[in-house]
């Protein structure tokens, strides 16, 4: 499958180096250059590639950048993509830390995802955003151990979701649904799910006990 990868930081350069190693095609993009992935290039055999071609042609894009960032990514950013392509969404707002206040998450109630949405022009499946980055190469699994961790997804797009959860088994983790990106609250930091290492179970029981208050240390 041909995969583009927008961000090449924690998680998106350990899902460059999953993915390629399972054999997806893989492009990746950041906001320095192609020229500053190199490296990472020559140990994955992905293709580095600017921002705006990191979507041509590809059935999956991971949009993996601080979320004070998504406004600057440029129009047209799927212009090229599969007709059906599936967009995750790693991203969490950290107002405090990093992204400063956004009075669209804020003021208004809005989800992170649904934001994110707002600004790209397309629906988003809310993966990987609660995931240890180092997890993604150590902590995969076969179906069926006893220790698989589960990450929660959430999206409306239904066969979007599908072909993302479906992409998750083979990197060796379960998947709880979470519902849809009105939902997907119930996964953005400070909740019980975020961060957690469990299987099925346990991430379903904190996906239940997550409260839609924004917790004082992520609001702006």
């Amino acid at each position: 499958m041909k995969i583009g990868i927008i961000g090449a930081g924690n998680i998106g350069g350990n899902l460059t180096r999953r993915l390629a190693a399972l054999g997806h095609d893989v492009s990746v993009a950041n906001s320095r250059g192609p020229h500053t992935l190199t490296e990472l290039a020559q140990e994955t055999g992905a293709t580095p590639v600017p921002v705006e071609e990191a979507a041509r042609g590809a059935e999956i894009v991971v949009v993996t950048v601080p979320v004070k960032a998504v406004p600057n990514l440029p129009s047209g950013l799927l212009d090229g993509a599969a007709g059906d392509v599936a967009v995750i969404d790693t991203g969490n707002y950290y107002p405090r830390e990093r992204d400063g206040r956004i009075a669209g998450i804020e003021d208004d109630g809005t989800t992170e995802s649904r934001w994110t949405e707002q600004q790209i022009g397309h629906p988003v499946i809310k993966a990987f955003n609660g995931t240890f980055a180092q997890d993604i190469l150590d902590r995969p699994r076969p179906a069926g151990d006893p220790d698989r961790l589960a990450l929660p997804v959430a999206g409306d797009d239904a066969a979007a979701k599908a072909k993302v959860r479906t992409l998750i088994d083979e990197l060796g983790f379960d998947t709880v649904d979470t519902g849809g990106i009105a939902d997907s609250w119930r996964q953005q930091p400070g909740t019980p799910v975020y961060g957690l290492r469990e299987g099925v179970d346990g991430v379903t029981k904190a996906l239940a006990e997550a409260s839609p208050e924004r917790p004082a240390e992520f609001r702006g």
